[in-house]
């Protein structure tokens, strides 16, 4: 079982440079496989009530919550540490032109010699995507048309894409990734449709706040997917984070084996159940965790 962590998103630790680099270099050497970033260019102050993880339709959001920009702060990452993969859990590719994502992205694999690991998603706040002039509406077919752009110029020395969206005709985009099978694109979401996508197009799959049975059910619906498209269901890597369930699951056995059972390959825990904030309450957690969830898997 590979081990993710998610950071503390709080200002004072994320934002700071002096407590990322004891954190980044502990984790690694505590045996954790992955971190991951989360991403929202921005959160407006009464945004319309649309996420669908809570029953009043609010992010879990306080005044203290910040999150940098997932690529950059993933570099900075990278530059700390030498082994630890780098996920993005997930950003919001219809936000964003995917030629300048996949330039960036590129650039970030090559120069961590192929750490990154890319999962992508739609968004939930229309005030986002009205920020940049993107429909709120067209998002699903602007992050499938973003997939094969991002492939296209990833894997071609001479790339073209012609979709609704997105075209280009006969260009370069340099570095390539340093993965050999190109940068693994993991697919966020909760609900069908995201399941669908992951089986047709997705790398991996990592749902947010989903309980064991539900994910089972996503993931026949995943493989059924798959089997249309002609692809190995089995070669979809799949993720989850127990605490976006419950807080404080990732200690629960019984969930956990749960997950395994489904053919969970990466459970990502989250710094916020340590208890502290000091990268060594962190590792003190890592430590239980092995000890406790995953040697018994």
């Amino acid at each position: 079982m590979k081990i993710g962590i998610l950071p503390l998103f709080s200002k004072g630790f994320i934002d700071n440079a002096r407590w990322c680099k004891p954190f980044l270099q502990t984790i690694e050497a505590a045996g954790v496989e992955s971190v991951w970033t989360v991403e929202h260019p921005i959160v407006a102050e009464n945004y319309e009530q649309l996420y669908s993880y809570s029953e009043d339709g609010r992010a879990p959001f306080t005044n203290d919550t910040i999150m940098p920009d997932p690529l950059e702060w993933l570099g900075f990452a990278a530059g700390c540490t030498e082994k630890l993969k780098l996920g993005t859990g997930v950003l919001l590719l219809p936000l964003h032109s995917p030629i300048i994502i996949a330039k960036r992205v590129a650039t970030l694999d090559a120069l961590s010699n192929g750490r990154v690991l890319l999962g992508i998603g739609l968004g939930w706040q229309k005030e986002e995507f009205a920020a940049v002039c993107v429909p709120y509406n067209e998002r699903g077919k602007r992050l499938d048309e973003g997939i094969d752009a991002v492939r296209a110029l990833w894997r071609d020395d001479i790339a073209s894409y012609d979709g609704k969206y997105y075209q280009f005709h006969r260009v370069h985009s340099d570095p390539k990734p340093a993965n050999p099978n190109l940068v693994p694109l993991i697919i966020g979401g909760s609900t069908e449709v995201a399941a669908r996508r992951a089986g047709r197009t997705g790398d991996g799959f990592f749902p947010h706040a989903i309980s064991p049975d539900d994910f089972g059910a996503l993931i026949e619906t995943m493989k059924t997917a798959a089997k249309e498209a002609g692809r190995d269901p089995a070669a979809i890597e799949l993720s989850v984070s127990p605490s976006s369930y419950r807080f404080g699951c990732s200690l629960d056995l019984g969930v956990c084996k749960a997950y395994a059972q489904l053919g969970v390959a990466r459970l990502i825990i989250s710094a916020y159940e340590a208890g502290g904030t000091e990268p060594a309450a962190i590792e003190r957690y890592v430590k239980r965790f092995q000890d406790e969830i995953v040697a018994r898997l």
